[in-house]
């Protein structure tokens, strides 16, 4: 059997840049989420900001994950 070390080392490197990705992503809409709480709880008028950067960051994350379940479930193909 013959591995090929390059596309192992390829696959490796993507797989943890991605993973490093989505959690900085999930970390900020974490950020975001204490930001909206933060204010409200303050009293200050809250304008959503911290609300929508939250939001979206969830919603990239979700995206991420259910492409990786599509990349792995074959019926979906």
């Amino acid at each position: 059997m013959n591995l090929d070390w390059t596309a192992l080392g390829q696959v490796a490197a993507v797989s943890l840049a991605v993973t490093v990705a989505v959690v900085a992503v999930f970390a900020f809409g974490v950020l975001g989420l204490a930001r909206y709480e933060g204010t409200r709880e303050e009293g200050g008028a809250t304008s959503g900001v911290g609300l929508a950067q939250a939001g979206l960051c969830f919603v990239a994350c979700a995206a991420v994950v259910l492409y990786g379940i599509y990349l792995i479930v074959p019926q979906f193909h």
